[in-house]
Protein backbone atom coordinates (compact mmCIF):
# COMPACT_ATOMS: atom_id res chain seq x y z
CA UNK A 1 0.00 0.00 0.00
CA UNK A 2 1.21 3.65 -1.03
CA UNK A 3 2.48 5.23 2.38
CA UNK A 4 2.69 9.06 1.08
CA UNK A 5 4.41 9.38 4.49
CA UNK A 6 6.98 6.74 3.92
CA UNK A 7 8.09 8.93 1.28
CA UNK A 8 8.84 12.22 3.06
CA UNK A 9 10.61 10.27 5.97
CA UNK A 10 12.81 8.86 3.38
CA UNK A 11 13.88 11.85 1.62
CA UNK A 12 15.46 12.83 5.18
CA UNK A 13 16.97 9.25 5.36
CA UNK A 14 14.36 7.85 7.74
CA UNK A 15 11.50 4.87 8.14
CA UNK A 16 8.82 4.80 9.99
CA UNK A 17 8.30 2.87 13.14
CA UNK A 18 5.22 0.95 14.47
CA UNK A 19 4.32 2.11 17.87
CA UNK A 20 3.38 -0.25 20.02
CA UNK A 21 3.51 1.70 22.77
CA UNK A 22 0.38 3.72 22.73
CA UNK A 23 0.54 7.49 22.69
CA UNK A 24 4.07 8.29 23.55
CA UNK A 25 5.35 11.68 22.20
CA UNK A 26 8.57 10.18 22.01
CA UNK A 27 7.08 7.97 19.00
CA UNK A 28 4.71 10.38 16.97
CA UNK A 29 2.02 10.47 19.69
CA UNK A 30 -0.95 9.54 17.96
CA UNK A 31 -2.35 9.13 14.51
CA UNK A 32 -3.69 12.51 13.33
CA UNK A 33 -7.26 11.93 12.32
CA UNK A 34 -7.90 12.96 8.97
CA UNK A 35 -10.65 15.15 9.40
CA UNK A 36 -8.14 17.04 11.29
CA UNK A 37 -5.90 17.83 8.71
CA UNK A 38 -8.07 18.80 6.27
CA UNK A 39 -9.48 21.59 8.76
CA UNK A 40 -6.21 22.67 9.88
CA UNK A 41 -5.29 22.88 5.45
CA UNK A 42 -8.58 24.88 4.91
CA UNK A 43 -7.73 27.00 7.84
CA UNK A 44 -4.27 27.71 7.12
CA UNK A 45 -4.35 30.54 4.40
CA UNK A 46 -6.86 32.67 6.50
CA UNK A 47 -6.64 35.27 8.83
CA UNK A 48 -7.92 35.62 12.19
CA UNK A 49 -7.76 37.65 15.52
CA UNK A 50 -6.07 35.07 17.75
CA UNK A 51 -7.97 36.04 20.62
CA UNK A 52 -11.23 35.88 19.12
CA UNK A 53 -10.29 32.55 18.01
CA UNK A 54 -8.94 31.69 21.50
CA UNK A 55 -12.50 32.89 23.23
CA UNK A 56 -14.34 30.91 20.61
CA UNK A 57 -12.70 27.61 20.86
CA UNK A 58 -12.25 28.22 24.63
CA UNK A 59 -15.98 28.00 24.74
CA UNK A 60 -16.31 24.92 22.98
CA UNK A 61 -13.61 23.08 25.49
CA UNK A 62 -15.82 24.42 28.30
CA UNK A 63 -18.90 22.88 26.87
CA UNK A 64 -17.76 19.51 26.22
CA UNK A 65 -15.58 19.37 29.94
CA UNK A 66 -18.73 20.68 31.92
CA UNK A 67 -15.71 23.61 33.16
CA UNK A 68 -16.36 27.38 33.50
CA UNK A 69 -13.86 27.82 30.70
CA UNK A 70 -11.35 26.84 28.28
CA UNK A 71 -8.08 27.28 26.28
CA UNK A 72 -5.65 25.45 23.95
CA UNK A 73 -1.84 25.05 25.32
CA UNK A 74 1.10 24.19 23.42
CA UNK A 75 0.60 20.59 24.53
CA UNK A 76 -0.09 19.28 27.95
CA UNK A 77 3.64 20.42 29.23
CA UNK A 78 2.58 23.79 28.16
CA UNK A 79 -0.51 23.81 29.92
CA UNK A 80 1.52 22.58 33.04
CA UNK A 81 3.60 25.83 33.05
CA UNK A 82 0.29 28.14 32.72
CA UNK A 83 -1.68 25.92 35.50
CA UNK A 84 1.50 27.51 37.24
CA UNK A 85 1.28 31.00 36.21
CA UNK A 86 -2.01 31.67 36.74
CA UNK A 87 -1.83 30.55 40.26
CA UNK A 88 1.49 32.24 40.83
CA UNK A 89 0.99 35.77 39.13
CA UNK A 90 -2.98 35.71 38.21
CA UNK A 91 -3.36 38.37 35.91
CA UNK A 92 -1.48 41.06 37.77
CA UNK A 93 1.01 41.92 34.75
CA UNK A 94 3.64 43.87 37.20
CA UNK A 95 3.73 40.25 38.80
CA UNK A 96 3.34 38.80 35.40
CA UNK A 97 6.49 40.56 34.14
CA UNK A 98 8.37 39.59 36.64
CA UNK A 99 8.18 35.43 36.63
CA UNK A 100 10.17 33.52 37.21
CA UNK A 101 10.85 35.99 39.99
CA UNK A 102 8.16 35.50 42.38
CA UNK A 103 9.46 37.36 45.02
CA UNK A 104 6.35 38.87 46.97
CA UNK A 105 3.78 36.46 45.18
CA UNK A 106 2.16 33.18 47.00
CA UNK A 107 4.39 30.49 45.59
CA UNK A 108 4.31 27.20 46.92
CA UNK A 109 2.70 24.05 45.45
CA UNK A 110 1.77 21.61 47.79
CA UNK A 111 2.12 17.92 45.77
CA UNK A 112 2.50 14.34 46.80
CA UNK A 113 5.77 12.48 46.71
CA UNK A 114 4.14 9.90 44.93
CA UNK A 115 2.96 12.23 42.54
CA UNK A 116 6.41 13.81 41.33
CA UNK A 117 6.96 13.16 37.34
CA UNK A 118 8.99 13.68 34.59
CA UNK A 119 7.04 16.43 34.00
CA UNK A 120 6.57 18.51 36.78
CA UNK A 121 9.67 21.08 36.14
CA UNK A 122 7.11 22.51 34.45
CA UNK A 123 5.34 23.75 37.57
CA UNK A 124 8.73 25.11 38.51
CA UNK A 125 9.74 27.16 35.79
CA UNK A 126 7.63 29.85 36.59
CA UNK A 127 9.51 29.96 39.82
CA UNK A 128 7.32 28.15 41.73
CA UNK A 129 8.46 25.93 44.83
CA UNK A 130 7.38 22.41 45.66
CA UNK A 131 6.25 21.48 48.98
CA UNK A 132 6.03 17.79 49.33
CA UNK A 133 3.60 15.71 51.30
CA UNK A 134 3.74 11.65 51.81
CA UNK A 135 6.74 9.46 52.49
CA UNK A 136 6.57 7.84 48.87
CA UNK A 137 4.19 5.32 49.59
CA UNK A 138 1.59 6.72 51.61
CA UNK A 139 0.03 10.31 52.85
CA UNK A 140 -1.49 11.30 55.98
CA UNK A 141 -4.60 13.73 56.16
CA UNK A 142 -2.64 15.93 58.52
CA UNK A 143 0.25 15.72 56.29
CA UNK A 144 -2.04 17.98 53.44
CA UNK A 145 -3.51 20.03 56.26
CA UNK A 146 0.11 21.08 57.88
CA UNK A 147 1.62 21.68 54.39
CA UNK A 148 -0.68 25.02 53.90
CA UNK A 149 0.84 28.62 54.39
CA UNK A 150 0.14 31.88 53.89
CA UNK A 151 2.27 31.48 50.70
CA UNK A 152 0.28 28.95 48.89
CA UNK A 153 -0.74 28.80 45.57
CA UNK A 154 -2.13 25.47 44.37
CA UNK A 155 -2.72 22.15 45.69
CA UNK A 156 -1.24 20.19 42.76
CA UNK A 157 -2.62 16.49 41.40
CA UNK A 158 -1.43 13.81 39.13
CA UNK A 159 -3.98 11.41 37.19
CA UNK A 160 -1.71 9.17 34.91
CA UNK A 161 -1.59 4.91 34.89
CA UNK A 162 1.06 3.46 36.71
CA UNK A 163 1.45 5.62 39.61
CA UNK A 164 0.44 4.59 43.47
CA UNK A 165 -3.15 4.70 44.71
CA UNK A 166 -1.99 5.54 47.90
CA UNK A 167 -2.24 9.24 47.53
CA UNK A 168 -5.02 11.22 49.29
CA UNK A 169 -8.30 10.36 47.65
CA UNK A 170 -8.85 13.42 45.31
CA UNK A 171 -12.56 14.72 46.24
CA UNK A 172 -10.72 15.23 50.14
CA UNK A 173 -8.12 17.09 48.90
CA UNK A 174 -10.17 18.93 46.74
CA UNK A 175 -12.40 20.01 50.12
CA UNK A 176 -9.20 20.34 52.29
CA UNK A 177 -7.96 23.18 49.92
CA UNK A 178 -10.78 24.73 48.99
CA UNK A 179 -11.59 25.16 52.72
CA UNK A 180 -8.82 27.53 52.69
CA UNK A 181 -9.30 29.16 49.68
CA UNK A 182 -6.59 27.26 47.82
CA UNK A 183 -6.78 26.11 44.15
CA UNK A 184 -6.43 21.82 43.16
CA UNK A 185 -4.57 22.19 39.65
CA UNK A 186 -4.34 18.56 37.59
CA UNK A 187 -2.30 17.16 35.33
CA UNK A 188 -4.64 14.07 33.44
CA UNK A 189 -2.35 14.38 30.06
CA UNK A 190 -2.63 11.04 29.17
CA UNK A 191 -6.10 10.01 31.15
CA UNK A 192 -8.14 9.92 27.83
CA UNK A 193 -9.71 7.97 26.60
CA UNK A 194 -12.07 6.83 28.68
CA UNK A 195 -13.86 9.74 27.42
CA UNK A 196 -16.10 10.16 31.13
CA UNK A 197 -12.47 11.49 32.24
CA UNK A 198 -12.92 14.62 30.45
CA UNK A 199 -15.85 15.70 32.71
CA UNK A 200 -15.00 13.83 35.89
CA UNK A 201 -12.06 15.97 37.19
CA UNK A 202 -14.09 19.14 37.14
CA UNK A 203 -17.09 17.17 38.65
CA UNK A 204 -14.69 16.15 41.39
CA UNK A 205 -13.71 19.57 42.20
CA UNK A 206 -10.54 20.51 40.32
CA UNK A 207 -9.63 24.08 39.65
CA UNK A 208 -7.78 23.35 36.54
CA UNK A 209 -7.30 20.35 34.66
CA UNK A 210 -4.69 19.98 31.64
CA UNK A 211 -5.31 17.13 28.90
CA UNK A 212 -2.73 16.18 25.75
CA UNK A 213 -4.85 17.20 22.72
CA UNK A 214 -1.92 14.92 20.91
CA UNK A 215 -2.79 11.73 22.68
CA UNK A 216 -6.08 9.90 23.14
CA UNK A 217 -7.81 12.76 21.33
CA UNK A 218 -5.91 11.84 18.11
CA UNK A 219 -5.72 16.05 17.69
CA UNK A 220 -2.25 18.05 16.67
CA UNK A 221 0.52 16.63 18.59
CA UNK A 222 1.66 19.80 20.17
CA UNK A 223 -1.52 20.73 21.51
CA UNK A 224 -3.53 20.66 25.21
CA UNK A 225 -6.73 21.09 26.17
CA UNK A 226 -6.84 23.54 29.83
CA UNK A 227 -10.10 23.76 31.52
CA UNK A 228 -11.40 24.86 34.56
CA UNK A 229 -12.70 28.38 36.50
CA UNK A 230 -12.96 31.16 34.68
CA UNK A 231 -10.95 33.18 36.46
CA UNK A 232 -7.52 30.86 36.13
CA UNK A 233 -8.22 29.71 32.92
CA UNK A 234 -7.99 33.98 32.27
CA UNK A 235 -5.38 34.17 34.15
CA UNK A 236 -3.26 31.19 32.17
CA UNK A 237 -4.50 32.67 29.18
CA UNK A 238 -2.98 36.36 29.97
CA UNK A 239 0.19 34.39 30.71
CA UNK A 240 -0.04 32.98 27.18
CA UNK A 241 0.68 33.92 23.77
CA UNK A 242 0.05 35.99 21.68
CA UNK A 243 0.49 37.97 24.76
CA UNK A 244 4.47 39.36 25.69
CA UNK A 245 4.97 37.73 29.20
CA UNK A 246 6.45 33.90 30.23
CA UNK A 247 3.87 31.93 27.76
CA UNK A 248 4.88 33.78 24.78
CA UNK A 249 6.82 30.98 23.61
CA UNK A 250 4.33 27.94 23.91
CA UNK A 251 2.57 29.24 20.67
CA UNK A 252 -0.06 27.36 19.17
CA UNK A 253 -1.00 27.79 16.12
CA UNK A 254 -4.01 29.07 14.33
CA UNK A 255 -4.46 25.42 12.58
CA UNK A 256 -3.44 23.70 15.40
CA UNK A 257 -5.70 25.57 17.16
CA UNK A 258 -8.36 24.77 14.61
CA UNK A 259 -7.44 21.18 14.75
CA UNK A 260 -8.31 20.27 17.93
CA UNK A 261 -11.30 21.96 18.12
CA UNK A 262 -12.65 19.13 15.19
CA UNK A 263 -10.44 16.63 17.21
CA UNK A 264 -12.24 17.28 20.13
CA UNK A 265 -15.68 17.51 18.15
CA UNK A 266 -14.77 13.88 16.89
CA UNK A 267 -14.15 12.29 20.03
CA UNK A 268 -16.56 12.88 21.90
CA UNK A 269 -19.25 11.02 19.31
CA UNK A 270 -17.31 8.13 18.85
CA UNK A 271 -18.22 4.99 20.40
CA UNK A 272 -15.88 4.02 22.81
CA UNK A 273 -17.09 0.53 23.20
CA UNK A 274 -17.16 -0.23 19.64
CA UNK A 275 -13.04 1.29 20.06
CA UNK A 276 -12.72 -0.91 22.72
CA UNK A 277 -14.16 -4.35 20.87
CA UNK A 278 -11.36 -3.43 18.11
CA UNK A 279 -8.72 -3.15 20.39
CA UNK A 280 -9.58 -6.05 22.10
CA UNK A 281 -9.76 -8.25 19.10
CA UNK A 282 -6.04 -7.30 18.31
CA UNK A 283 -4.88 -8.19 21.99
CA UNK A 284 -6.85 -11.69 21.08
CA UNK A 285 -4.93 -12.28 18.08
CA UNK A 286 -1.56 -11.04 19.86
CA UNK A 287 -2.71 -13.31 23.12
CA UNK A 288 -3.54 -16.30 20.37
CA UNK A 289 -0.08 -16.36 18.89
CA UNK A 290 2.13 -16.06 21.47
CA UNK A 291 -0.09 -18.09 24.28
CA UNK A 292 1.58 -21.55 24.50
CA UNK A 293 5.05 -20.27 24.39
CA UNK A 294 6.69 -21.39 27.57
CA UNK A 295 8.56 -18.85 30.02
CA UNK A 296 6.02 -16.37 29.54
CA UNK A 297 2.48 -14.83 31.07
CA UNK A 298 0.05 -13.46 28.81
CA UNK A 299 -3.43 -11.77 29.53
CA UNK A 300 -5.11 -8.87 28.18
CA UNK A 301 -5.48 -6.15 30.88
CA UNK A 302 -7.80 -3.22 31.28
CA UNK A 303 -8.97 -0.95 34.12
CA UNK A 304 -10.06 2.34 35.36
CA UNK A 305 -6.37 2.92 36.73
CA UNK A 306 -3.39 1.27 34.14
CA UNK A 307 -4.31 -0.09 31.04
CA UNK A 308 -7.01 2.48 29.85
CA UNK A 309 -7.66 0.44 26.71
CA UNK A 310 -7.22 -3.44 26.13
CA UNK A 311 -3.70 -4.07 25.90
CA UNK A 312 -1.89 -7.52 25.81
CA UNK A 313 0.66 -7.53 28.82
CA UNK A 314 3.35 -10.08 28.18
CA UNK A 315 4.96 -10.95 31.62
CA UNK A 316 8.53 -12.76 31.72
CA UNK A 317 9.39 -15.57 34.01
CA UNK A 318 12.51 -14.33 35.80
CA UNK A 319 13.30 -18.91 35.38
CA UNK A 320 12.27 -18.71 31.61
CA UNK A 321 15.23 -19.85 29.36
CA UNK A 322 15.36 -16.99 26.06
CA UNK A 323 15.84 -13.77 25.58
CA UNK A 324 15.15 -11.76 28.37
CA UNK A 325 12.19 -8.90 28.83
CA UNK A 326 15.29 -6.05 27.91
CA UNK A 327 16.84 -7.94 25.44
CA UNK A 328 13.03 -8.65 23.33
CA UNK A 329 12.57 -4.46 23.79
CA UNK A 330 16.10 -3.63 22.37
CA UNK A 331 15.36 -6.46 19.85
CA UNK A 332 12.17 -5.61 18.82
CA UNK A 333 13.57 -1.49 18.42
CA UNK A 334 16.47 -2.97 15.84
CA UNK A 335 13.62 -4.63 13.70
CA UNK A 336 12.97 -3.43 10.25
CA UNK A 337 11.01 -1.63 10.89
CA UNK A 338 11.78 -0.84 14.27
CA UNK A 339 8.77 -1.74 16.79
CA UNK A 340 8.69 -0.19 19.93
CA UNK A 341 6.96 -1.91 22.87
CA UNK A 342 5.17 -0.46 26.17
CA UNK A 343 7.29 -1.03 28.80
CA UNK A 344 5.88 1.54 31.68
CA UNK A 345 4.56 -1.58 33.46
CA UNK A 346 6.92 -3.48 36.56
CA UNK A 347 9.99 -4.90 35.59
CA UNK A 348 9.45 -7.85 34.06
CA UNK A 349 6.33 -6.67 31.81
CA UNK A 350 6.39 -5.89 28.24
CA UNK A 351 3.21 -4.40 26.83
CA UNK A 352 0.98 -4.40 22.96
CA UNK A 353 -0.49 -1.39 23.09
CA UNK A 354 -3.42 -1.56 20.00
CA UNK A 355 -4.53 2.46 20.22
CA UNK A 356 -1.61 3.48 17.58
CA UNK A 357 -1.43 -0.24 15.61
CA UNK A 358 -2.62 -0.17 11.89
CA UNK A 359 -4.23 -3.49 11.02
CA UNK A 360 -1.15 -3.98 8.48
CA UNK A 361 0.79 -3.80 11.20
CA UNK A 362 -0.42 -6.19 13.38
CA UNK A 363 1.11 -9.32 12.19
CA UNK A 364 4.46 -7.70 12.31
CA UNK A 365 4.40 -6.84 15.50
CA UNK A 366 3.11 -10.00 16.19
CA UNK A 367 5.73 -12.26 14.06
CA UNK A 368 8.35 -10.56 15.30
CA UNK A 369 7.85 -11.15 18.76
CA UNK A 370 7.19 -15.41 18.10
CA UNK A 371 10.41 -14.78 16.74
CA UNK A 372 12.31 -13.41 19.86
CA UNK A 373 10.46 -15.18 22.35
CA UNK A 374 10.76 -18.66 21.35
CA UNK A 375 14.85 -18.00 20.72
CA UNK A 376 17.34 -19.78 23.66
Amino acid sequence: MYDPGKDILESFGLNPVISATGTVTAYGGSRLRPEVMDAMNRASNTMVNMDELNVAVGKQIAAITGAEAGMVTSGAAGGLILQAAAVVAGRDPINMKKLPDTTGMKNEIIIHRSHRFPYDQCYLSVGAKFVEIGDGRRCQPWELEGAFTENTAAVAYLFSPFITRRALPFEYVCETAHSRGVPVIVDAASYLPPRANITRFINEGADMVIYSGGKGIRGPQGTGVLCGRADLIEAAYANASPHQFIGRGLKVAKEEIIGLAKALEIFIDEDEEEENRRYQNMCDQVLDALIEIPGINIETKFDPYDYLIPTAVITFDPERKGLSRDQVWEQMIASQPAIYLSNLGTPDELAVDPFNIADSELEIVIDRLQELLVQN
